[in-house]
């Protein structure tokens, strides 16, 4: 059965209610608060629909009606009408990142912010190297035989990492290999760069192929590693105002989740670009998670999607505020790797 729009209206009007004020939603106090235009009796009958569609239920000893899962899904996909920030808030976020020092600062601002603004658990992923271009590479000679291999990613990411020479290397040979390492990889997509560090040994000269091969195993191992799982979380006090308790009472299993990063990634990774992703209760894959909802994004310079940031919290959430303050922030996030 299709609802007409006074019943999604009603609906509306009863995740609103509960949402701000926590408490069971009544007929009564639906005709007192919104300008629905019927009587009690009427809203009666629409709640009943809405509740014989699984919608909305009763808690048990209340009069009123609270939403379930499936009504806040129709809330989000329907309903909802993101709030648009208000000048204040956006400047707020535009000045609060605009302070960062490097990227560290960029990605623990931003989970501080997206807590403290959605009132959530957030997480933010660190740029995923496998997703950012090179910058540029520098090598910086410790001795005749030892180097620091540092490489500079687009989304300001820094991998440093020992290389031990084969041999005895005089400064200037290192110098020109930077150059020629420079000139092979800037610019160049991580995911694409493994055949071209091939391509510098092979063009080595014979006296240099020794150490070039020695460094190329160093850049390999920069280039490939699989350090997407870096995350950074705020906000978990949050988790104690409420609906997010199990059965028992306690917020042990969400918690527990909370402490796998394989799950967090699950959670806020994998977001398409420009698109924002809302997965509400029974939505989530992840048992310890089903009283919870999830709001994430990906964020990056332009078009390129280098890592995703989310808030998760009771599914009795203020879905429109959280999923426009998410959107926000990840826009100002990716406009500010663009800059660097």
């Amino acid at each position: 059965m299709s609802l007409d729009d006074r019943k999604l209206e009603v609906l509306r009007a009863i995740v609103e209610d509960y949402v701000a004020t926590q408490e069971p939603v009544g007929s009564k106090a639906l005709v007192e608060r919104h300008r629905l235009g019927v009587s009690s009796a009427t809203v009666r009958n629409d709640m009943a629909v809405l509740e014989e569609e699984g919608y909305i239920r009763q808690p048990h000893t209340s009069a009123g009606r609270v939403p379930t899962d499936a009504g806040y899904r129709l809330f989000v996909d329907r309903l909802s009408r993101v709030k648009p920030l208000s000048p204040a808030e956006r400047r707020a976020i535009e000045r609060f990142l605009a302070g960062a020092l490097d990227l560290d600062d960029v990605v623990h601002r931003t989970v501080r912010l997206l807590a403290q603004l959605t009132r959530q658990v957030a997480v933010v992923q660190y740029p995923s190297l496998t997703r950012s271009a090179v910058r540029h590479i520098e090598l910086v000679p410790i001795s005749t035989t030892r180097i620091m291999l540092v490489m500079i990613a687009d989304t300001g990411r820094v991998e440093q990492r020992l290389c031990e020479l084969p041999v005895p290397t005089p400064s200037d040979d290192i110098m020109d290999m930077r150059r020629k390492v420079n000139e092979k990889l800037a610019g160049q997509r991580l995911a694409d760069a493994p055949p071209l560090v091939q391509t510098l040994v092979d063009e080595s000269p014979a006296d240099r192929r020794a150490t070039m091969t020695c460094l190329a195993s160093t850049l390999l191992e920069t280039l490939v590693e699989r350090s997407d799982a870096r995350l950074a979380l705020a906000g978990t006090a949050n988790l104690t105002r409420g609906g997010l308790l199990d059965f028992q009472g306690t917020l042990r299993p969400v918690l527990e989740a909370l402490e796998e990063e394989v799950i967090l990634l699950k959670l806020i990774g994998e977001v398409e670009p420009s698109t924002t992703r809302v997965r509400i209760g029974d939505e989530n894959e992840i048992d310890n998670l089903r009283s919870a909802s999830v709001v994430s994004t990906g964020y990056g310079p332009g078009a390129t999607i280098v890592g995703g940031l989310g808030v998760l919290g009771p599914t009795r959430m203020d879905y429109p505020g959280t999923i426009a303050t998410v959107r926000a922030v990840a826009r100002y996030v990716g406009e500010l790797l663009a800059q660097n």
